[in-house]
């Protein structure tokens, strides 16, 4: 398969009942979603990674980190229907789910999952 063919999105919700605006947490001077995006971008089988929210504020900050995000409905009560909307309007081979709160993911796991 193609790298090109292959598409990454991370899903980002602010409005967690457990811990509000987790995506947002800073560590180590960057927000967690950038942390997971920026491993992300690291995957060698990975053309595309997206970031799929329906919050303004980690719409705002993947923009100013010059990465690419998503609106997507607020009914959505899961991050696979959210990433689901997104996927169907997307012309790819591949869609990888990769959660927004694993800042430490390794680039070589998400390859090994292709």
């Amino acid at each position: 398969m193609r790298r090109e063919r292959v598409v990454a999105i991370i899903p980002a919700r602010y409005a967690s009942s457990r811990f509000p605006g987790k995506p947002l947490v800073d560590i180590e001077g960057k927000p967690m979603v950038q942390w997971v995006y920026e491993r992300t971008r690291q995957a060698t089988g990975v053309g595309r990674v997206l970031v799929a929210t329906d919050d303004d504020r980690i719409f705002r900050v993947v923009e100013g980190f010059y990465g690419q995000a998503v609106m997507t409905s607020p009914a959505h009560p899961t991050g696979t229907d959210r990433l689901a909307e997104v996927a169907a309007t997307l012309d790819c081979e591949l869609v990888v789910n990769v959660q927004g709160d694993e800042p430490l993911i390794e680039p070589a796991t998400i390859d090994a999952a292709l």
